[in-house]
């Protein structure tokens, strides 16, 4: 069973309406535009009611930073965006990003997405995240299409005094109670290569995939982490390629991955999508931590790949970005 183009945006525009942001990476020169009709979810009152179509789904979370409980989280009013990004997404706030996405003010997803009247809105709408909403929204999606996957992009374990105290396992636990089924990492690594392996080797055993194409041993060159897995899908063969932070060493302490090489080794990715398309994946979804800027780069210059679910940046997009490849 194949999924047609416009299907597929379809799909990407579901997960954007879950609040997360995607990628699109399709050949050819067509337009960046998306096909009519194909917008996040916008009515007020209406955030958990996502209208269902295909048979692909696909949810998304990254970032969270070990913060298990709701917050009240203020978007940036400055993200400057250099050369031919300037006044392109994510480089868009305040009233450019209502603007651009066709999102109206006072509402509760101009809340979400930028800082305007950040104070009332705040006492208006209430503190923003929490694994037990997250969890009702998940339940949600998987009632109504069995089979739907739930992506993790990293940065989950640490960021908060339980995490560090439990060296992640609070967050680890709550992945599996959320039930999360494929991951990349970033700041995971800060709990040292040790602690990262057992977790994979004991808790996530038969239950969570941790994915990273990008990582591999000084010694030897060979891969540290499986590059890919194919879950199927309803009928659909779909490959989730892993893209760890690339400059983990360089950011995080050394010392604590000295026998690992991270980067964002866009050849290798080329084979692994090349790899995963001969395995019979109909879809190919990179659930990466290159930040969006990178993630926007190699859509343009990996054939292949579907969508790329991306992270660290930190940059909530509630529609889908096109992006032309050559390819």
């Amino acid at each position: 069973m194949t999924l047609s183009r416009r299907e597929f945006l379809q799909m990407l525009a579901v997960a954007s309406a879950s609040g997360v942001y995607l990628t699109g990476c399709e050949t050819g020169s067509d337009t960046q535009k998306l096909p009519k009709g194909i917008k996040a979810n916008t009515k007020p009152g209406n955030l958990y009611e996502i209208p269902a179509f295909g048979n692909v789904s696909v949810m998304h979370y990254t970032d969270c930073h070990a913060q298990l409980m709701p917050i009240y989280f203020r978007e940036p009013h400055i993200n400057l965006g250099i050369g031919s990004m300037r006044g392109k997404p994510p480089h868009l706030v305040g009233e450019a990003f209502l603007k651009h996405f066709g999102i109206a003010p006072g509402t509760p997803e101009a809340h979400a997405f930028t800082y305007l009247d950040f104070t009332e809105a705040a006492r208006r709408f209430g503190k923003v995240g929490g694994f037990a909403h997250l969890a009702t929204l998940v339940k949600q999606v998987r009632d109504q299409r069995p089979g739907a996957l739930l992506l993790d992009g990293g940065d989950t374990w640490q960021g908060s005094a339980t995490s560090l105290w439990t060296k992640a396992q609070d967050m680890v636990d709550a992945q599996l109670l959320l039930g999360v089924d494929v991951m990349t990492p970033h700041w995971e690594m800060t709990f040292g290569a040790d602690r990262v392996m057992e977790i994979i080797e004991n808790d996530f055993k038969g239950k969570i995939d941790f994915v990273a194409q990008n990582v591999v041993d000084n010694d030897w060159g060979e891969q540290v982490f499986k590059p890919y897995v194919i879950r199927e899908i309803n009928g659909v063969p779909t490959a989730i390629i892993g893209q760890a932070f690339p400059y983990t060493p360089i950011a995080n302490p050394r010392y604590m991955i000295p026998d690992w090489s991270f980067g964002i080794r866009e050849d290798h990715m080329q084979e692994v999508v090349n790899q995963a398309r001969k395995q019979g994946a109909q879809v190919v979804i990179v659930l990466s931590h290159n930040g969006m800027d990178v993630d926007l780069k190699m859509a343009s210059r990996v054939t292949g790949i579907d969508a790329i679910m991306g992270g660290h940046t930190h940059d909530a997009i509630p529609q889908p970005v096109v992006v032309s490849n050559p390819g």
